[in-house]
């Protein structure tokens, strides 16, 4: 595969931004405008669009997958339109998908188009499929930061300057959910895991509840492991596995 690691001016942001990319190695016999599909892969709180490539062999684990994955840089934003700071849901929802396309050959369809991440980046990843089910067709969460309601009593400092004095309906996971459940369009397929020693294993549960009251097409699965590499260096294999990935 290809590593690129990409420097461009964010105007949503205006400031630089940046994400490493993995591309497969071209086929000699494959058309000139080929196009792969894409996977999204998003860093944690603590963590930056080097983080993949630095703690995981996901490189090597998506070899064979024929698929493009995208690792973009979003600071301590919780994916959000922050309350005090930037507008990274509009960064990483709008002006990074359509900088990636025209960068690289990257696939412009929904079946092609899947998101998956740690932590924040899973909650983040949800958030992309849930709020954009039109755009999605799959999204993964290890570990996932999925109730954000909560998060605001264990980080109040960081949550005060995303989301203000209170969690608006389309950063609340519970609720986007809610809604896609009830909508005639299209729902993408979910993927979630946590460690059964992971401090947000109960917020898990809890989600994971949630979404099979309403019928949301998730799978789930855990193990043991806490809040760490070595388990998500192993489910990320099967994230790749389990991408709806068109031949």
């Amino acid at each position: 595969m290809a590593f690129i690691q990409c420097n461009f001016h964010a105007e949503t942001l205006g400031v630089g931004a940046s994400m490493n990319v993995l591309l497969p190695d071209p086929k000699p016999d494959q058309p000139a405008d080929r196009r792969y599909p894409v996977l999204y892969l998003l860093h944690g709180l603590s963590d930056d669009h080097t983080a993949w490539m630095r703690w995981t062999s996901v490189e090597r684990y998506a070899r064979n997958k024929d698929i493009a994955i995208v690792m973009p840089a979003v600071n301590r934003s919780f994916y959000s339109d922050m309350e005090s700071g930037y507008p990274y849901w509009t960064f990483i929802s709008e002006e990074l998908p359509a900088k990636a396309k025209a960068y690289f050959p990257i696939s412009h369809d929904r079946e092609d188009t899947f998101a998956a991440g740690l932590s924040m980046g899973g909650y983040g990843a949800f958030k992309l499929a849930l709020r954009r089910p039109d755009r999605f067709a799959a999204a993964a969460s290890l570990s996932g930061a999925l109730d954000v309601k909560q998060g605001c009593e264990r980080w109040p400092k960081d949550f005060g300057y995303i989301f203000g004095d209170a969690v608006a309906d389309d950063d609340d996971l519970f609720r986007l959910a809610e809604k896609m459940a009830a909508s005639a369009g299209p729902k993408p397929k979910l993927y979630q895991a946590c460690g059964t020693e992971d401090y947000l294993y109960e917020a898990n549960q809890s989600f994971l509840r949630h979404a099979r009251s309403l019928n949301l097409d998730l799978e789930y699965e855990e193990g043991p492991g806490s809040h760490e590499w070595g388990f998500w260096d192993a489910y990320i294999q099967k994230v790749l596995d389990w991408l709806p990935i068109r031949s």
